[in-house]
């Protein structure tokens, strides 16, 4: 794992150089599980799909201030999508659910290699937030799992914003370091 991160790392400081190989490799590598964060959040399949594009575009314009060794490459590349996929959501008037859309979503299926690997990823991540106070872990679902904004959970949790800023700075911090073991 600890290769994949230096490996993904590296292909985002190529990408900051303009190397469009190393863009293609980090697309081919990160695609599947941006995608995944732009549909969670969206909710509609051919959004995602376009979200996905544009928050490419945006990696590739801004690689150049991903710092290695701050936060893992993957974070900072879910957080492209989240902030991107979130603004979205923000700016698209409410729609009501489409039976097809419904359909589609319930296609969308990894396949069975992926699927394992996945929940292999799955339970290291909830053995993490295992390890949070239950209120914290429920603000990091609920703001990198779900989509809510900090101001959405402050009022969720009954505490002030900034509280709620602090809950999820450390609680990522806390996730870090027990991934990373």
């Amino acid at each position: 794992m600890a290769s994949d991160i230096a490996d993904i790392s590296h292909l985002i400081a190529r990408c900051a150089l303009r190397d469009r190989q190393a863009f293609r490799d980090l697309y081919t590598r990160t695609s599947s599980k941006l995608f995944g964060v732009t549909l969670r959040i969206l909710r509609d399949r051919a959004e995602a799909e376009e979200a996905l594009q544009e928050v490419y575009v945006k990696i590739w314009q801004r690689a150049d201030r991903y710092v290695a060794g701050g936060y893992s490459p993957i974070s900072w590349l879910v957080a492209v999508a989240r902030n991107h996929s979130l603004d979205l959501l923000r700016a698209r008037k409410p729609q009501g659910d489409d039976i097809d859309l419904a359909l589609d979503v319930a296609d969308a299926q990894p396949n069975p290699e992926q699927a394992e690997a996945n929940r292999g990823e799955r339970a290291r991540i909830d053995h993490c937030l295992g390890q949070l106070e239950a209120d914290k872990a429920d603000a990091v679902r609920g703001a990198y799992l779900d989509g809510f904004s900090y101001e959405e959970l402050s009022e969720r949790h009954k505490v002030p914003l900034n509280t709620m800023r602090t809950w999820l700075r450390r609680s990522l911090l806390k996730l870090r370091e027990c991934l990373s073991q």
